[in-house]
């Protein structure tokens, strides 16, 4: 077994539709170990992540942070997301309330 430390999601800025930032690889399980997201709008900007398994599409069922407010040049940590584990073709997906106000970071472990 190998385990590999992997910048997950590279900062990006979220949009406003479904997007799909990571799938894990085939013959792999992830770990998720630290998530940020940051307001760099000037006014409350909102997010939503689901994390899909491979056989799903994102909803209700698979939504892990819903509609989370970020206030004007603050850091979300994203507890919610720690220790999360997912298998192969599974996905991050995240939505948020504009585009280009939000930015995300996510970083984990790779188990091959």
């Amino acid at each position: 077994m190998t385990v590999t430390v992997q910048v997950l999601v590279p900062p990006l800025q979220l949009a406003t539709g479904a997007t799909t930032q990571y799938t894990v690889p085939s013959g792999t399980r992830t770990i998720i170990d630290k998530a940020s997201v940051t307001n760099t709008d000037s006014v409350n900007r909102s997010f939503s992540v689901n994390l899909v398994t491979a056989v799903d599409s994102p909803g209700n069922q698979n939504l892990i942070i819903d509609d989370r407010v970020v206030v004007p040049g603050e850091t979300y940590l994203c507890p919610e997301l720690i220790g999360q584990a997912m298998t192969p073709g599974s996905y991050i997906s995240t939505t948020a309330s504009a585009a280009t106000a939000l930015t995300l970071r996510i970083t984990g472990r790779e188990v091959t």
